[in-house]
């Protein structure tokens, strides 16, 4: 890294982490929170308004930047449908979760459900008032699971919330009975150490292990004490969920992990994990590491390999695998998600998705980096964008991933060739507002029969992508979809 490099990522990162701050205050006084084009298809843009399809046309301005609200797109992808934000849920919306003919929607005060059967026109079936950010989301037969990352007064879903250092406080797993979709039924909690901030289900046929991804221990928090070096493991009885409860505690970083930096966020737990229960492994997001573990064993994973990148990564988020699983594409949360990442200021390297190879077999497997991959299109310093949730578009023979990036929208791209990862659609809003950074756009973005599914905070929003790289995946039909319990494709 040149100097200027240095100093240029210095600045930003300082820049990004005040303007986080104001941020996040803002949204706390609101309410709960906590590569080129592809030279075969070139992405032409197409503008509409802010309004949906229907709506009328627009102009992104000289700088390539949509107007506020607007709508730009590339031409392989079209817009069917937006069901805005739900009355009684002002929270941010968060992750998505499928079965059937049905997505559930997360967001900071509960979460949705809605009937896809008709992508075209989803129809809201309920809703769920249970506040807690982020209500990270999951289905697996009967039962749904919310992540509960923000200090409660109690598990209920009428709790209040109140400071994390009082001994009382509540953080953790909620569990739902979803046999009824029209009338979830909450049935039990499990508290684990520093709350829930997302989890992974890895199912059995008997039982559900939930590995509880949570970090930021601190002293004065009497559930939330460092080290915490590790992750939560609930253990769920399919046929008996009220018995749901602590497994145990699996430290993952005897060592402490990576101890941080100025630039890098040091290994206080783990963010986000990704399993691939049919080929035994999973991929955590671990804030300053990547890590590889063995979870032929649900209930004690084990690490293979760990990976650092001091000079690229400030804060390791999420992860997804290639279908064969023998390649990982990390994500980089610059900022926390509240901040501008997206413009030529912080680069194409930073707040970005690095690819990683599997390499070697059994307990020599390790992981190699080979490229990052950042969106090309610029967005406005009035807009927070960074790498944040997808999943694969089922291409036999090709990866090929739909991603969110906030208010840098929806990006299709494609890592077949590692070294030169391309975009090969997208869909976007211009900025929330043109004056002043504020929140918005897309959480996760997930494809699922043959449909994209967007948490945007305008709403949910259905995309349909018509590309002949893409359009043999709508051959694949899923009964289930939780992005970071990744399926294996048919």
């Amino acid at each position: 890294m040149t100097p200027f490099q240095r100093a240029r990522r210095r600045r930003g990162r300082l820049g990004l982490s005040a303007a986080l701050t104001g941020l996040l205050a803002t949204l706390v006084l609101a309410g709960p929170a906590a590569a080129t084009p592809d030279p075969d298809r070139d992405p032409t843009t197409e503008v509409e308004s802010g309004e949906g399809p229907g709506g009328r046309a627009g102009a992104a301005g000289d700088d390539g930047i949509p107007g506020v609200d607007e709508i730009v797109h590339s031409d392989n992808i079209t817009q069917l449908a937006n069901i805005p934000r739900e009355e009684g849920l002002s929270g941010t919306n968060s992750d998505i979760a499928f079965q059937g003919e049905y997505a559930f929607a997360g967001n900071y005060d509960g979460f949705v459900v809605y009937d896809i059967s008709r992508p075209r026109s989803p129809r809201l079936v309920t809703r769920v008032l249970c506040p807690g950010s982020q209500n990270d989301i999951s289905v697996t037969g009967d039962l749904l699971f919310l992540s509960v990352d923000s200090s409660r007064s109690d598990d209920s879903c009428s709790s209040e919330g109140q400071p994390a250092t009082e001994a009382d406080s509540w953080e953790g797993i909620r569990v739902f009975d979803i046999s009824d979709v029209r009338e979830p039924r909450y049935v039990s909690a499990v508290e684990t150490a520093c709350g829930s901030h997302t989890h992974t289900l890895v199912p059995e046929r008997r039982d559900v292990y939930v590995y509880v991804s949570s970090y930021a221990p601190d002293a004065s928090f009497p559930d939330c004490q460092p080290p915490h070096d590790g992750i939560s493991i609930v253990k769920v009885p399919r046929r008996a969920p009220e018995r749901a409860a602590l497994s145990r505690f699996e430290v993952l970083f005897p060592d402490g992990g990576f101890p941080g930096d100025e630039d890098g966020s040091a290994t206080t737990g783990c963010h986000d994990i990704t399993a691939y229960p049919a080929l035994d492994l999973a991929a955590g997001a671990c804030m300053g590491d990547g890590v590889l573990m063995d979870i032929s064993r649900p209930d004690r994973p084990r690490v293979l390999d760990r990976v650092q990148d001091a000079e690229h990564f400030a804060f390791w988020h999420s992860a997804t695998f290639s279908q064969d699983g023998s390649k990982i594409v990390f994500t980089d949360e610059l900022g926390g998600g509240g901040a501008p990442t997206c413009d030529a200021t912080v680069g194409d390297e930073f707040g970005a998705n690095g690819i990683y190879h599997v390499t070697g077999r059994g307990d020599d497997r390790a992981l190699s980096f080979q490229s990052y991959y950042k969106i090309p299109r610029h967005q406005s310093t009035t807009e927070n964008c960074v790498a944040h949730n997808g999943s694969l578009i089922p291409v036999p023979g090709r990866d090929i991933m739909v991603q969110a990036w906030y208010q840098g929208g929806v990006s299709v791209w494609e890592f077949t060739d590692s070294d030169d990862p391309r975009e090969i659609g997208y869909f976007e809003r211009g900025p929330v507002n043109g004056d002043e950074l504020a929140f918005g756009g897309s959480w996760s973005a997930y494809y699922y029969n043959g449909h994209v599914y967007s948490n945007d905070q305008k709403g949910l929003d259905v995309l349909r992508i018509d590309d002949r790289r893409t359009d043999p995946a709508r051959r694949v039909h899923l009964d289930e979809l939780n992005a970071q319990t990744q399926p294996t494709y048919r």
